[in-house]
């Protein structure tokens, strides 16, 4: 931490490094989510996105490191989606209780939903028009996930 004094002399408490946080994480989520859905490689939403490497995109989507405001603008535009999705859903906090914030997060679903497999996932679920065979491949997954469950991670044999 760092101490400054503000103009009327009060000391100020700052910190010298800015690690990302539960909605830097989020967003970076939901940048990999939309780019799989749009079908483009880190690489090209690099090149549209004013010049990105690839590692930096990939930086980004991990939340291992924080997208600025104009980096993200210049992302949004790649991606033909409005600034505000990327904020869809994610966590309320402020730099006071961002530590539990981040502490009540469901990481996995973000990290899932952000992958080309669950773009698959739902775009094939959506296009089945019948209820009640959306409800059975729910109540299948969920058979199949309480059995991966119960054998410690790997899937039940029968």
């Amino acid at each position: 931490m760092k101490r400054t004094r503000t103009p009327s002399g009060a000391t100020k408490h700052r910190s010298t490094k800015k690690s990302p946080t539960s909605i830097d994480q989020h967003v970076g989520a939901r940048v990999r989510m939309q780019r799989n859905l749009v079908r483009i490689s880190q690489t090209e939403l690099g090149r549209r996105s004013g010049g990105i490497t690839f590692q930096q995109v990939q930086k980004y989507e991990n939340g291992t490191n924080r997208i600025g405001a104009s980096r993200l603008h210049l992302i949004s535009k790649a991606l033909g989606v409005p600034i505000e999705s990327f904020y869809e859903g994610g966590p309320d906090e402020s730099p006071r209780d961002s530590r539990r914030a981040s502490q009540s997060v469901v990481p996995d679903v973000s990290r899932f939903l952000a992958t080309s497999d669950a773009v698959d996932l739902m775009k094939a679920f959506l296009s089945i028009n019948d209820r009640a065979l959306r409800r059975t491949i729910v109540a299948l997954a969920q058979e199949l996930a309480g059995r991966v469950k119960h054998a410690g991670g790997r899937a039940a044999r029968h």
